[in-house]
């Protein structure tokens, strides 16, 4: 996507920014009834007293005030048992949880509308008019901290559990399949092997060391046109960079000034973080599914259904992979000017089961599941789909050969048919 739409996209998950945007329309709101005041009609009908109103303002702003507190030291207590019993590199999806954050933004907005009331209150800028809408809007204030408090309650009973969780990576690792699937090239062309590096071509290198979090395919092609010539890519989203990893090539430019412009151009066009992004790396996300069962089969958790349940959840991720052509038509190519190396089934095989062969090798009842959704997932797809996954079950039966202490285990598990 756009440098900026992806920016912007990562901007609007912080916490903070929901916070401030929605502690910005308390103050605003609170304010505002001493503003619109002289724009309503005189005949307004009833008249609140400053005591009465001052009173409810206080509940907010002392309630919600403690509220926020706690509830902030549930959310981290939620992070650090998904961080245990879970994996690390799902805790992000928590922090970005949208429920989360706007329960937290109008506890934070509630208690800023009733400081700023108290505050512009206590000056006398409200009138009888001014304090009737202010006591309106008050009202609404307290039905909203109500309705989130129930939704609030409800979602901290799921919160930080395996199992939503899990639920959560395997939303994340299915949207970004289903995207990769709608452009298994990023929309650009498929690179067809070496011939794609034309001889002579210039390197871009990283220059730093991190993740390609996001490519501008749009950017990259309006420079590939305006150049007049043709980018592999060399990189695609998820691809751990150093120094002098080659990101792309650019094909015939000989002119010293326009090909360092372009390098410029193509190098500002690759986000490289710190961290994978679930965004356009189906394999991040099958990769901390793997490491969610990894970790319950750890001797400190010993949980073997944990483990048979991601097997199954991977099985339904990849089975959506299956059903993508790895071809595109000429229609589907939206930036003719670059190339793009495809994304290796074989890879997504091995992010999705090498850990729990490994770790669940001894485990007979994971390995008989591992083996009928290897060999279920043998039946589908392509030839490369087909053979990859044999490979993943070879592999996991050799370990499992070595591990498995009983004959009739062993025997049990061979007994599966190819």
């Amino acid at each position: 996507m756009p440098r900026w739409l992806w920016w912007l996209k990562q901007l609007t998950r912080k916490l903070w920014l929901r916070a401030t945007l929605i502690g910005l329309l308390g103050v605003v709101a609170a304010v505002l009834a001493a503003v619109v005041e002289r724009y309503i009609p005189w005949d307004l009908p009833g008249s609140i007293g400053a005591d009465a109103i001052d009173s409810l303002l206080n509940v907010i702003a002392t309630s919600m005030l403690a509220v926020t507190t706690f509830s902030l030291s549930v959310m981290t207590s939620a992070f650090g048992s998904a961080t245990s019993n879970v994996t690390p590199r799902a805790t992000r999806l928590l922090v970005e949880d949208r429920t989360t954050q706007n329960v937290l933004s109008s506890f934070i907005g509630s208690f800023l509308f009733g400081i700023v009331g108290i505050v512009v209150l206590k000056t006398g800028a409200y009138g009888d008019r001014g304090r009737l809408i202010l006591f309106g809007m008050t009202i609404a204030v307290i039905v909203l901290i109500v309705v989130t408090l129930l939704r609030w309650i409800d979602h901290l009973t799921r919160l930080g559990r395996v199992g939503e969780t899990t639920d959560r990576v395997e939303c994340a690792t299915r949207e970004a399949i289903e995207i990769r699937r709608a452009a298994p090239f990023l929309g650009g062309r498929p690179m067809t092997g070496a011939d794609d590096l034309a001889p002579g071509g210039l390197c871009v290198r990283a220059e730093c060391v991190g993740y390609v979090r996001n490519i501008d395919m749009l950017a990259l092609s309006a420079g590939a046109e305006q150049a007049d010539t043709d980018i592999v890519l060399a990189a695609i989203p998820g691809a751990f960079v150093y120094h002098d990893t080659p990101l792309a090539w650019i094909a015939g430019l000989r002119a010293p000034d326009r090909d360092e412009a372009l390098a410029r151009r193509v190098r500002t066009a690759f986000a490289i973080g710190h961290e994978r992004s679930f965004d356009q790396d189906p394999r991040f996300g099958l990769a901390v599914m793997s490491e969610i069962a990894s970790r319950a089969m750890s001797p400190a958790v010993n949980d073997s259904g944990t483990a048979i349940d991601v097997i199954g959840r991977n099985a339904r991720l990849l089975g959506l992979w299956a059903e993508s052509g790895r071809s595109v038509s000429a229609d589907e190519v939206r930036y003719p000017r670059l190339r793009v190396p495809p994304l290796r089934t074989a890879d997504l095989f091995e992010d999705a089961f090498m850990l729990i062969a490994r770790d669940g090798a001894g485990l007979i009842e994971v390995q008989l599941r591992l083996r009928k959704a290897l060999l279920a997932l043998a039946r589908m797809g392509d030839d490369d789909f087909r053979a990859a996954a044999l490979a993943q079950a070879g592999l996991a039966a050799e370990r499992a050969k070595l591990a498995l202490s009983l004959d009739a285990d062993r025997r049990r598990l061979f007994e599966l048919d190819i």
